[in-house]
């Protein structure tokens, strides 16, 4: 079940300059819920996204945005799996050139309810099909509301 699925803004560490601050799309997912009685070890989804116009990436700040999500939401980290997703990009005249999309899960040491020391890695199967398939529903809903003949954004999903 989706929990939360929209832009989400962190503040940063930097005060009034507000520096670290930063946005991405965010999709919060408790796989517990319409699962059936399949059994999951870490429940919660979390797929982060950059979004244009952020001035910090996902990547960059990995850790606080984790800390955030478990403060914001109430989350266990232990029981949170934590993914970037970037979609594949197109370029070229005539859109010929691709750069394919990539899935990351990244682990966190969690020291007094921080996340830090994030490691990265390729997401594996059977997370990688989990992923996909919320991603697939997600762009399949988005083109039933656009219309079948209309183009998604590059990126929209």
């Amino acid at each position: 079940m989706m929990l939360y699925n929209d832009i989400y803004e962190w503040e940063g560490w930097g005060g009034p300059m507000r520096l670290g601050s930063g946005k991405c799309r965010l999709r919060l997912i408790d796989l517990r819920k319409g699962s059936g009685k399949q059994l999951y070890f870490k429940p919660f989804l979390v797929i982060v996204q950059d979004v244009a116009g952020s001035p910090m990436s996902v990547r960059s700040c990995a850790g606080h945005i984790a800390t955030t999500i478990v403060e914001r939401f109430g989350i266990d980290p232990v029981r949170m799996t934590y993914v970037e997703y970037t979609p594949e990009k197109r370029y070229g005249s005539h859109n010929e050139h691709i750069i394919p999309g990539r899935m990351e899960t990244v682990e966190f040491e969690w020291r007094e309810g921080k996340a830090i020391k994030p490691v990265w890695r390729d997401i594996r199967p059977p997370l990688d099909h989990v992923v996909d398939d919320w991603l697939s529903a997600e762009k399949e809903e988005v083109e039933e509301a656009m219309g079948e003949e209309k183009v998604l954004p590059e990126g929209a999903v």
